[in-house]
C-alpha cells in the first residue's frame, strides 16, 4: 500500500467544514490487479486472456466536537469510477453513511453471501444472468449504523430519495432518473454469537420498499425484496445458505425466487478450496437458471493464485441450447 501523507481529509470533505474543523489525516491508495485466463466448452471463447486492475483512495480523521470521517474513492478496470462514499461517527447515534455508487449499502450487500474460496457461485467469469436483489443502492443513499445496539446485533437503515437517480454527481447537482423508480429504503440485520450465543454462527435477514411509479410503461406495483439466510464456521468448514425474494412490481417477470449455498474448507493458512450453488425462480420466465462451481485459491504473500470450474444452465432465463455453459477460469490476483 502506497500513502501519499499530510493530504487533509477536511479538504475532501469541505461540506463539513462548517461543522467542526477537522485534523489533518492521511489518504492511502490501495490497490490491486489480476490477470485471467478462460476457457469455454463447447461455445466460442475468443481471446482468453482478460486484465483486470482496481484501487481506492481511502482517508479518514476526526472532528473537533468528537465526531470522525472516513472517506473512500473506488475506481474499477481502465479508471472507470466505482464508488464513493463518506462515513461521519457521530458518538452516541452511530455512523452515518453518505454513498454515491452502486454497491455497498443496504440489502445489496445481502445478494449472495455464501461461503466461497474466491467468487460467488456465478462470478467467478461465467455469468447465469440471475437477477438478484438490488435495493435501493442504484441511486444516491444514505445509510445509518445505529450504535445503540444489543451486543453482536448489527442493524443498517438506508433511504434514497431516488432509488434510479444516478450516482455520479457533484456537490450542489442532481442525478437523473429513469423515471420508473422514486424513494425507498432497505432494513437490514446480522446477528453473532454475542447475541444468540452460538459459536461460529451468524444469522442475517433484511428487506427492501422502494416506490415506484404505476403510470410507467410495464409498471403496475412497486418493489419489494426479502432475504434471509446463515453462515455457520466449525473447525477449517464454512457451511451457508440464503433465500432471497423480489416482487419487481412489473408486468412480464413479475418475481424471482433464489437459492444459494456454498461451503469452504480451509485445507492451511494459505489453501482453500469450495463448491457453491445458485438458482433463480422467475415468474413468468421461459427457464430458470442455476450455476455450480468448484473453486480453489492458494495465497503466497501478495499474490493469490485462484482455479474456478463453473457450470451454468439456463442463463439469462434462456432456454436454448447455446444457454448451456461451462468454463475453467484460471486467475493470478496481485495487491499493492
Amino acid at each position: 500500500m502506497n500513502k501519499l501523507t499530510k493530504i487533509g481529509v477536511s479538504a475532501l470533505c469541505g461540506s463539513l467544514a462548517g461543522i467542526s474543523a477537522a485534523n489533518a489525516g492521511d489518504l492511502s491508495v490501495a490497490g490491486g490487479a489480476d490477470m485471467t485466463w478462460m476457457s469455454k466448452s463447447d461455445a466460442t471463447t475468443g481471446n482468453p486472456l482478460g486484465i483486470g486492475s482496481n484501487y481506492t483512495l481511502s482517508g479518514s480523521g476526526d472532528l473537533d466536537n468528537g465526531w470522525s470521517v472516513a472517506l473512500s474513492i473506488a475506481m474499477t478496470n481502465a479508471n472507470a469510477y466505482s464508488n464513493t462514499n463518506i462515513t461521519v461517527g457521530i458518538p452516541g447515534l452511530g455512523d452515518v453513511r453518505f454513498d454515491q455508487g452502486t454497491s455497498g449499502t443496504g440489502i445489496q450487500r445481502m445478494d449472495d453471501m455464501t461461503p466461497t474460496a474466491w467468487e460467488e457461485a456465478d462470478g467467478a467469469g461465467l455469468s447465469a444472468g440471475i437477477n438478484k436483489i438490488t435495493g435501493t443502492s442504484a441511486g444516491g443513499t444514505i445509510e445509518v449504523t445505529p450504535e445503540a445496539m444489543p451486543a453482536g446485533l448489527t442493524a443498517r437503515v438506508a433511504y434514497s430519495l431516488d432509488a434510479d437517480g444516478g450516482a455520479s454527481v457533484g456537490d450542489k447537482a442532481s442525478g437523473g432518473s429513469s423515471g420508473v423508480m422514486d424513494s425507498g429504503y432497505d432494513v437490514t440485520l446480522e446477528a453473532s454469537s454475542d447475541l444468540h450465543g452460538m459459536d461460529g454462527l451468524t444469522v442475517y435477514a433484511g428487506m427492501s420498499n422502494v416506490d415506484q411509479f404505476q403510470n410507467a410503461s410495464g409498471v403496475n406495483g412497486d418493489k419489494e425484496e426479502t432475504v434471509i439466510g446463515f453462515k455457520y464456521a466449525v473447525g477449517g468448514f464454512t457451511f451457508g445458505y440464503q433465500q432471497t425474494d423480489e416482487e419487481t412490481g412489473t408486468t412480464g417477470t413479475t418475481g424471482y425466487e433464489n437459492v444459494a449455498y456454498g461451503i469452504t474448507f480451509n485445507v492451511n493458512d494459505n489453501l482453500s478450496v469450495s463448491y457453491g450453488h445458485v438458482e433463480s425462480d422467475g415468474e413468468g420466465a421461459s427457464a430458470d437458471p442455476e450455476a455450480d462451481s468448484v473453486q480453489a485459491a492458494y495465497t503466497m504473500g501478495g499474490a493469490t493464485f485462484r482455479i474456478a470450474e463453473v457450470d451454468v444452465k439456463n442463463q439469462t432465463y434462456s432456454s436454448a441450447a447455446n444457454a448451456d455453459l461451462d468454463a475453467t477460469i484460471i486467475s493470478l490476483g496481485l495487491a499493492f
